[in-house]
C-alpha cells in the first residue's frame, strides 16, 4: 500500500511539475481597447485607459490628473478559451501608496462569469519596477469558451495595453454585460483606496451585483465639488448620477459650492436622478477627539443642507450608506475600509438606488 501512494504521490507531483506555462513566443497578442470597454464615464479620451481627456478639460491639479488618466474603475470584457491569458502593459505615471497593495495599484484582477454570475478567478501584478514586463493573469483553464471581465489597475496610467492567449486559441469582444450608465463622482472611497484588488471597490462590486453599470470617476482626497469637474460631468451621457461628495470637502466648501454644483449638472441633465451619498463612519474618530468632532460636525451639517436640497431641487436624492461591521473592524487606515469594508457599502445602497432608479424607468 505504501509503494502505491508512493507511485500515486509521484505522479501527481509530475504532473504538477509538468504543467509547463506557455512560451511568450507562442502567445497571440490583442490590443485591448479592440475588446468592450466596460466602466467608462467620458468615452471621446484619445487615450482609451485614460477616465477625463486632461487636454479638452482643464483647472485640475497635479494630483487630480494623475488620478483621472489612472483607470481606476474599468474593465474589459471578452470570452476566450484560452488555457492562459496574459497581459502586457505600458505604464505612465504609477502608485506606490501605503495604504493599498499593489496588485490594486497596479495590477490586474480577472472575474469570470459562472452560472450567471461573475466569480473571482485570479489577480496578478509585476515586481515592483516591472509593471511593464508581460505576465499571465489566468493559468491552466479547462479550455472551455469563457465570458471574463479584467479590471485594469487602479491607481496607475495604461499608456496602452495588449491581452495575450495561447496561438491558436480565440479572443473576442463581447456584448457589454452591463446595462444603463450610471455616472459616479467620488473620493478615495470611490477610487477605492485600500482594496485588495481592483475589483472591489464599491461601485465595481455594485455593478456586479445588480447589472447596473456605474461609471467611476473617484478621485482619492479630491471630490470637493469643483466646478471644473461638474465641466466633465456636464459633457457625458448617462442615465443617472451618484455622488460621494461629502468625505472630502470642508463645510466651507460645501457650503460655497454645494448647490452651484447640483444647479450646473441639472442644466445639463435636466430630469434625470443625482443621488447623494451619507458619508460613511471613519474608524479613526473611535478615541480621536478632534477627529470625532470634526466627521460629526461635518455629518451634522451636510444632513441639514441636503434636507433643504432634496426640497429646494427635483430629482435630488440623500441616500445612506454603510461600511462598518458590528465589530467595527473593517478599517484599514482609520480612513479608509478594506475589501469587507466596500462589500457592506455596496450592499447598503443596492435597494436604496435600485428603488431610485426605478423611479426613472432604469430597471
Amino acid at each position: 500500500m505504501k509503494k502505491i501512494l508512493s507511485a500515486l504521490l509521484g505522479l501527481s507531483l509530475a504532473a504538477t511539475l509538468g504543467a509547463q506555462a506557455p512560451k511568450w513566443s507562442e502567445i497571440t497578442w490583442t490590443e485591448g481597447s479592440d475588446l468592450t470597454m466596460v466602466g467608462k464615464l467620458c468615452t471621446d479620451t484619445p487615450n482609451p485607459y485614460h477616465r477625463v481627456d486632461t487636454v479638452k478639460y482643464k483647472g485640475f491639479t497635479r494630483g487630480e490628473l494623475d488620478q483621472v488618466i489612472s483607470s481606476t474603475g474599468l474593465a474589459l470584457a471578452f470570452r476566450t478559451n484560452s488555457r492562459y491569458i496574459a497581459v502586457k502593459g505600458e505604464y505612465g505615471y504609477k502608485n506606490y501608496g501605503v495604504n493599498t497593495n499593489g496588485i490594486a495599484l497596479r495590477g490586474y484582477d480577472l472575474y469570470v462569469k459562472k452560472d450567471g454570475k461573475w466569480l473571482w478567478a485570479s489577480a496578478a501584478c509585476n515586481g515592483v519596477d516591472k509593471e511593464g514586463d508581460p505576465l499571465f493573469v489566468a493559468r491552466e483553464f479547462d479550455g472551455t469558451m469563457k465570458e471574463c471581465l479584467l479590471y485594469l489597475p487602479m491607481y496607475s496610467e495604461l499608456r496602452s495595453l495588449q491581452i495575450g492567449v495561447i496561438s491558436g486559441s480565440v479572443i473576442e469582444k463581447v456584448d457589454n454585460p452591463f446595462r444603463h450608465r450610471v455616472g459616479i463622482f467620488g473620493s478615495s472611497f470611490t477610487h477605492g483606496i485600500s482594496t485588495s484588488r481592483a475589483g472591489m471597490s464599491y461601485p465595481v462590486q455594485f455593478t456586479r451585483n445588480t447589472g447596473i453599470q456605474m461609471l467611476s470617476l473617484g478621485c482619492s482626497g479630491n471630490c470637493r465639488l469643483q466646478p471644473y469637474f461638474a465641466d466633465v460631468l456636464c459633457n457625458v451621457d448617462v442615465d443617472a448620477f451618484v455622488f460621494d461628495s461629502f468625505s472630502n470637502p470642508s463645510i466651507a466648501q460645501i457650503e460655497e459650492r454645494l448647490f452651484p454644483f447640483i444647479e450646473k449638472v441639472q442644466a445639463a441633465h435636466p430630469g434625470i436622478p443625482l443621488i447623494f451619498q451619507h458619508t460613511i463612519y471613519r474608524e479613526g474618530r473611535n478615541f480621536n477627539t478632534q477627529a470625532e468632532k470634526s466627521e460629526q460636525d461635518r455629518i451634522d451639517y451636510v444632513d441639514s443642507v441636503m434636507n433643504i436640497a432634496v426640497k429646494k431641487y427635483d430629482d435630488v436624492y440623500f441616500i445612506k450608506t454603510n461600511a462598518t461591521s458590528k465589530s467595527h473592524e473593517t478599517s484599514v487606515d482609520g480612513v479608509h475600509p478594506g475589501d469587507y469594508g466596500y462589500t457592506l457599502w455596496a450592499e447598503s445602497i443596492e435597494k436604496q438606488i435600485l428603488k431610485i432608479l426605478r423611479k426613472y424607468g432604469l430597471k
